[in-house]
């Protein structure tokens, strides 16, 4: 390709929009006069979570073939789709949304069917779909490279944990494209912020995983020795209600078990949208998730966390910390300056005793009672592990006095090594063990993160397309590895212009000085900063007097 393709900054317009998306579904039906319940729209997506997301027209056709209490499956090619359509079924705990009655429950509108049966209502059941889909060798991690309608792409990494007590799926999913916190250690950051993934397209993320899981149920009866025993799944055999085979371990890797808001973007600045997918993720009627296996991740925005404690406390709330103290913080995450580190820990706590605080009289919680509560609820600190002033032992005891009596979870992440010119890298096992055992003395539950899919760039951001120098469109890079990799080019993609060249250590050397600097010329900044629109201020109330003298002057002539 010879010609230059330019970085696409901001999303387009949303058409087709996501059906799942309700609040957009809500204003289209408003602006055609079609008024609906909230037991519909309940009812709505209820049927669509129980047949997997068909096509619209397929909906209603369904829909429709219900009502009738058709039943009988005649032909041999209604046999063979029925039984397609059975496999394909997303798996959830909820019997509910897993009755496999043919009579609808709830009739739902006529008027509301048209306008599904509509090619013109502009909207689709899915919007997105997976451009890449690479998975681990030992067969635990799959990321998916999910490519929005309007080009951009924004991953998810769905995480099968297995064990002989019980395994689940686990989904990481991106609130926005891009990231406009701009944290030093992540590239996600140096995109800079592109804009914002509407409810629907978050919710997309989990239907696509959910087809994943779907699939794989079916076909688990076929896999060889040789892969069960690479990924450490038992070899033991149960019959199921149906009379299919299948590997005990796997029961739980049916269906999504647990949802992170740990992929790219911030959250907590897509608050509305977030709260909504968090909400669908809950409803009885769709996913059933547990409400603590609901976690929002957040760098810390304060006023938005407390918000959320408002108005979703069941949900579970994490803290990505990664310093022990507010200098240190500041270095690596330049957002920290608006948001006090020890008020972001308090509004995290504060999250963790909601539910429970209106049953105290006093609503006073001393240690007895935050370990009674820790039994049922945590909040959680991340906490990235880079080898350097953050990760020492000093850091340790600070991040320990920090949560000290709080029954908070800390969990370390070690970071994952790539080409980011800084050269990061991730201390050693026995440096970390060391530092967990520090953290752990002062009363936190503290754990050291496992890592799953590092031989496909399994750490947080690291694909995603670009479109970043001409003749390179749609290629797939690690995003921690910046441009560097695809282009060669020393610029970095997003509102940064050149690559930060010194190492985090230094950076945290340089803050404290120019800190200190900053406090002693702070009175001069402040008045310099005032002179230019004192000085137009000035000019303009000058020449208003001017004016205003001379029209009084003519006044006084004309009498």
């Amino acid at each position: 390709m010879g010609a230059s393709t330019k970085i696409k900054r901001k999303r387009d317009r949303l058409s087709p929009k996501p059906i799942l998306d309700r609040k957009l579904l809500a204003q289209a039906l408003r602006d055609r006069s079609i008024i609906l319940k909230d037991i519909h729209y309940d009812t709505f997506y209820q049927l669509m979570h129980r047949q997997q997301y068909p096509e619209l027209p397929d909906f209603v056709a369904a829909y429709y073939k219900n009502e009738r209490g058709v039943t009988k499956i005649s032909s041999s090619a209604d046999k063979e789709n029925s039984k397609n359509n059975s496999k394909n079924n997303l798996k959830t705990k909820n019997p509910i949304s897993k009755s496999s009655t043919k009579k609808n429950v709830r009739r739902l509108p006529k008027a509301f069917l048209d306008f599904l049966a509509d090619p013109a209502n502009d909207f689709v059941t899915v919007t997105s779909t997976i451009d890449a889909r690479p998975t681990s060798a030992d067969r635990t991690t799959t990321k998916l490279a999910v490519k929005l309608q309007d080009g951009h792409v924004v991953e998810s990494v769905l995480m099968r944990h297995i064990s002989e007590g019980g395994s689940r799926a686990t989904l990481c999913v991106s609130s926005q494209v891009g990231c406009a916190m701009g944290c030093t250690f992540c590239a996600t950051g140096t995109m800079g912020i592109r804009g914002n993934l509407c409810t629907g397209e978050i919710l997309e993320q989990l239907v696509h995983a959910g087809r994943i899981l779907a699939e794989e149920s079916t076909s688990i009866s076929t896999l060889d020795d040789k892969n069960n025993g690479a990924a450490g799944i038992s070899s033991e055999v149960i019959i199921s209600a149906n009379g299919k085979k299948k590997k005990k371990s796997d029961q739980n890797l049916s269906f999504l078990r647990n949802v992170v808001f740990m992929g790219m973007g911030e959250p907590l600045n897509n608050y509305d949208n977030v709260i909504a997918a968090c909400r669908a993720m809950i409803d009885r009627r769709r996913w059933n998730m547990a409400n603590n296996r609901v976690t929002v991740s957040t760098v810390g925005v304060t006023p938005k966390m407390r918000q959320l404690t408002k108005d979703l406390p069941e949900v579970n709330l994490a803290l990505s910390l990664h310093a022990p103290n507010q200098p240190m913080r500041e270095a690596i995450v330049p957002t920290a300056k608006m948001y006090p580190i020890q008020d972001m820990v308090d509004a995290l706590d504060e999250h963790m005793v909601a539910l429970l605080k209106p049953k105290l009289e006093d609503g006073v919680f001393g240690v007895d009672e935050r370990k009674t509560i820790s039994k049922k609820k945590r909040a959680m600190i991340e906490y990235i592990m880079l080898k350097g002033d953050t990760s020492t032992y000093d850091c340790a005891h600070q991040l320990g006095k920090l949560c000290e009596n709080r029954q908070l979870v800390v969990n370390l992440i070690p970071y994952n090594q790539t080409d980011v010119e800084d050269k990061l890298s991730c201390p050693s096992e026995d440096d970390m063990k060391e530092f967990q055992r520090i953290v752990t003395s002062y009363g936190s539950f503290c754990t050291i993160r496992r890592t799953m899919g590092a031989d496909i760039a399994g750490a947080c951001g690291q694909l995603v397309v670009t479109k970043e120098k001409e003749g390179v469109v749609g290629k797939v890079v690690d995003i921690e590895d910046g441009l560097s990799s695809i282009s060669g080019n020393k610029k970095i993609v997003g509102h940064h212009k050149t690559r930060r060249s010194d190492s985090i250590s230094k950076k945290i050397e340089e803050h404290s000085k120019s800190d200190r600097k900053n406090k002693e010329s702070s009175g001069k900044d402040s008045f310099e900063k005032w002179i230019k629109p004192l000085a137009v201020a000035t000019t303009i109330a000058g020449t208003v007097c001017i004016v205003s003298i001379g029209m009084m002057f003519m006044q006084r002539r004309k009498r």
